[in-house]
């Protein structure tokens, strides 16, 4: 017999048997390591004792007999039973010894990771139970946090919470509260650092317990019948997953039919991620309402999955007040989906927002007991509130903000406007929806009048008015035709009917209203509206070609005073007005009022930045930070709303053309004059065409001006009137048939003066008749025109009505003269402004000016002194710069 077989036989004792039995059930659990022999692995077993006893001499013996054996003894078992017998998984080949079938067999257990998570808690949980044995709070203060982070990782999975964790929570409370009182009790205190943690402790359990008051009340009022009900609640979950395979294996049409029997499915069930069933009824729509609340805003929430939640609410509410709760917390959901702040809601969830607004806007409407606001009393979020029951009011009041969801839905369609690229048709698509929002802001507004907020209806009002001042009348009456069942719905008291907008003055007059309810607004928070209403007033007029009207409500308003300490949105509204202005007064002729408006914005060289219609371009020596270009970009009109700067430019460059080609002509080769400059960029292009060597035919804008100036110059005013009119960008222009009529006109005017100034030298008289056939103008205008002049000391001449002829006299001053001319101005200039610069500082306003008589009539001195200084102001101003100094103000910039 090998020493194999003797070892392992029935003649070895019990010790050996019993030792072999537990190494190898060691191995199998993994606790460890098989140790490691010389002797080959076909030889003999590594798990067995007894071998390392033989010589070596033996082993070949041993080990031809054990391979003899080994075929024996299989052979004996599988004719026994018919069935092969077990082996050993640690050695292949080799069978079972005569008794393997007493020894008890070892099998590997396999666990979910379900199972796993569990048993972690479980373990987690026996840690605290001994680390309260001692009263090791750290220990425990440490086993806590890692067993809530497991509880934590079981609600995101969907999983539920094992009863041993209440269980826990409770005995843990309960130990807590004991361990307190035997500390205050207690003469010696426990350590700093125990008391530390102990503390600690208390405050994470404490909102543990309230967290899961209801639960741990249940568990403590009779702990075997939550445990029973915890496992039959287990045992029904994982019912299903035995007829797993069964129900794979229906087919398609009976799985669709069994969805959609509504015997079956009496409830409201949708499967959710993993399969899990998800049941909303309307009692319990507070609490899911409320667990899908608390996880908003965290970094794992769902955002689509959430949306999809409260939409299946919405469907279960069977109240006015669960709808609108509902409601309110779907649509800011939706406002939450993107987390960027440049990128646009999709257009399909922007259109469900309003939907679900007009939806909530209609339902508090037909509920008038029901009120949203945003200051409220505080109530209890998961109890039905009915008006004038269980202690309500008869008006409910919800905390919510309907007018925060008309704001946020406005600028999600223009942020969505300013990333469209708007020379595609989904741009022009995307406008379409304009209508729908103009729709939903005059139902809040209706809405927010019957309430009475003020408020809020001051706020809806200037989304209204915004949607509407630089728009046409054809398209106003477009917007309000839409709205012909609301305003059979609801009669506005502040409002015209859209009735009323389809005249003739009926844009006007909605503007109009819409403008003086902003003006009636009282507060501090109505000094913004109020200021945006007054320039969304004037850009109305100003683009329906009223100047003068426009022009005395801007000048009236004193905005240009306080216009710098404005919001950004409110200083590019104020650029867009005075250029508007600007384009105004070119439509009606007056020309010097058109370049005055238009001057400093172009002075500057940054139109785009200053109306919002572009980004100022990047290079080395740019001071903008990416924060600010980001706010830039978001500050941009949407593209419909732009005011084309190649008109502005081309308006600009005219009306800077016809007042300062005259301007050169006078000046001549007189120094001083020379210096007198109306418009410095247009001088700047002139001076780069005159250097140019070569001039082709005009290719842009801008080379039809110059060119048509340079004409104008040599005295070929047709040559200018045609340059001018073959201007492309004239078809963007109202009018520009009207418009093309004036300026040539004007240009046959600019030609006469231009005209006069340079050949004045030359004559000593020339005829009335013969300027106004040489220039193609009426001699009644020419005679005005030479008589202005005269006036204006600008020509040395005289007029002979009897024979219509034009006098020039010969006026030669010497260098002494024109020098002593030219120290008068100066000094007059340099007095002027230190009386303006005296009076600021002295603090002499038009208060003081206006109550100089009184002081005069007093007799003081000083007093007589300041009022003949304010009186010599007052006549310089008043003589030399009065109209200058009116239209001084439409150019300023911001």
């Amino acid at each position: 017999m090998s020493g194999f077989f003797r070892k392992v036989g029935d003649s070895d004792s019990e010790s050996d048997i019993s030792s072999s039995e537990e190494e190898l059930s060691e191995l199998e659990s993994g606790d460890e390591q098989p140790k490691t022999t010389t002797q080959p692995a076909a030889g003999r077993s590594r798990f067995l004792k007894g071998s390392d006893d033989d010589s070596d001499s033996d082993d070949d013996d041993s080990d031809e007999e054990s391979l003899d054996s080994d075929d024996d003894s299989d052979d004996d078992g599988a004719r026994a039973d018919g069935k092969k017998a077990p082996t050993s998984r640690f050695m292949k080949g080799a069978a079972d010894s005569d008794d393997s079938d007493s020894e008890e067999e070892v099998k590997k257990v396999v666990k979910s990771a379900k199972d796993k998570r569990i048993d972690d808690m479980q373990t987690i949980v026996h840690h605290i139970e001994s680390a309260q044995k001692s009263g090791d709070w750290t220990s425990i203060n440490k086993d806590f946090d890692n067993l809530m982070r497991s509880i934590d990782r079981q609600r995101t999975l969907g999983e539920h919470i094992p009863a041993f964790f209440y269980k826990a929570i409770s005995n843990l409370d309960t130990f807590l509260n004991e361990s307190a009182a035997k500390e205050k009790d207690a003469k010696k205190k426990m350590k700093a650092p125990v008391a530390k943690a102990m503390n600690g402790m208390k405050q994470k359990l404490k909102k543990v317990i309230k967290e899961n008051d209801d639960t741990i009340a249940r568990y403590r009022s009779d702990p075997a019948a939550f445990d029973a009900a915890y496992d039959a609640a287990n045992n029904a979950a994982a019912a299903p997953a035995a007829d797993a395979e069964t129900a794979i294996a229906k087919g398609k049409k009976e799985r669709l039919a069994a969805a959609l029997d509504a015997d079956a499915n009496d409830d409201f069930q949708t499967v959710g991620r993993g399969g899990r069933t998800e049941t909303y009824t309307s009692e319990g729509l507070f609490k899911s309402l409320a667990a899908i609340m608390e996880a908003r805003g965290k970094k794992s929430t769902d955002k689509t999955e959430q949306i999809r939640k409260l939409n299946d609410l919405s469907g279960v509410a069977d109240s006015p007040y669960k709808k609108i709760r509902v409601i309110l917390a779907l649509v800011a959901a939706r406002f939450d989906y993107n987390a960027s702040a440049t990128a646009y809601m999709p257009v399909e969830m922007w259109d469900s927002a309003r939907k679900e607004i007009n939806e909530i806007l209609a339902l508090l409407t037909n509920n008038r007991a029901y009120v949203v606001r945003e200051e409220t009393d505080d109530y209890d979020d998961e109890v039905e509130r009915i008006p004038g029951q269980d202690g309500e009011k008869d008006t409910v009041a919800v905390r919510g903000s309907i007018i925060s969801f008309v704001d946020r839905l406005d600028d999600e369609f223009t942020k969505s406007l300013q990333n469209i690229d708007p020379h595609t048709t989904e741009y022009v698509d995307r406008l379409c929806d304009e209508k729908k929002l103009y729709e939903t802001i005059v139902l809040a507004q209706a809405y927010f009048e019957t309430q009475r907020e003020s408020d809020a209806l001051s706020r809806c009002t200037m989304r209204r008015l915004d949607h509407i001042y630089a728009k046409q009348d054809v398209i106003i009456r477009a917007l309000e035709s839409t709205l012909g069942d609301t305003a059979k719905s609801f009669a506005s008291q502040l409002f015209p009917a859209p009735a009323r907008v389809a005249e003739q003055d009926g844009p006007a007059t909605l503007v109009r209203a819409l403008c003086t309810y902003l003006y009636q607004a009282r507060g501090v928070q109505a000094e913004r509206p109020r200021t945006r209403a007054m320039l969304c007033h004037i850009y109305f007029h100003a683009l329906h070609a009223e100047y003068h009207v426009a022009r005395d409500m801007f000048l009236m308003s004193h905005l240009q005073d306080a216009i710098q300490l404005a919001d950004v949105a409110t200083q590019i509204l104020y650029n867009r007005v005075v250029v508007q202005i600007g384009i105004c007064a070119f439509r009606n002729g007056l020309i010097k009022e058109s370049q005055v408006a238009l001057q400093e914005i172009f002075a500057t060289g940054r139109v785009k930045e200053l109306l919002a219609q572009g980004l100022q371009k990047q290079n080395q020596f740019s001071t903008i930070t990416p924060e600010q270009e980001k706010l830039e970009r978001q500050r941009q009109l949407p593209f419909h709303m732009h005011i084309n700067l190649e008109l502005l430019e081309c308006i600009y460059l005219i009306s800077s053309m016809l007042l300062e080609v005259p301007n050169m002509a006078l000046a001549g080769n007189d120094p001083e004059l020379r210096k007198r400059v109306i418009s410095r960029p247009f001088r700047r292009m002139l001076d780069y065409t005159d250097r140019q060597v070569f001039s082709g035919p005009p290719e842009n804008t801008r080379d039809h001006i110059m060119q048509a100036c340079k004409a104008l110059q040599n005295g070929d005013c047709n040559a200018c009137i045609e340059l001018i009119a073959d201007i492309k960008i004239w078809k963007l222009l109202p009018g520009s048939e009207a418009v093309k009529s004036m300026l040539a006109q004007r240009i046959q005017e600019v030609g006469l003066r231009t005209y006069l100034f340079s050949y004045s030298a030359y004559y000593e008289s020339v005829s009335l008749a013969h300027l106004a056939a040489t220039f193609d103008v009426q001699q009644k205008q020419v005679k005005a025109m030479v008589s202005k002049m005269i006036y204006n000391d600008e020509l040395a001449a005289s007029l002979d009505p009897k024979a219509n002829v034009v006098s020039f006299h010969r006026l030669e001053l010497t260098k002494v003269q024109q020098l002593a001319a030219t120290l008068a101005d100066k000094a007059n200039s340099m007095l002027e402004q230190n009386e303006r610069l005296l009076d600021a500082k002295l603090g002499e306003g038009k208060e003081q000016r206006s109550s100089g008589g009184d002081r005069e009539r007093d007799g003081g001195q000083a007093g007589g002194r300041r009022e003949r200084r304010g009186g010599a102001s007052a006549r310089g101003r008043g003589r030399g710069r009065g109209r200058a100094q009116q239209f001084q103000a439409l150019g300023q910039k911001v």
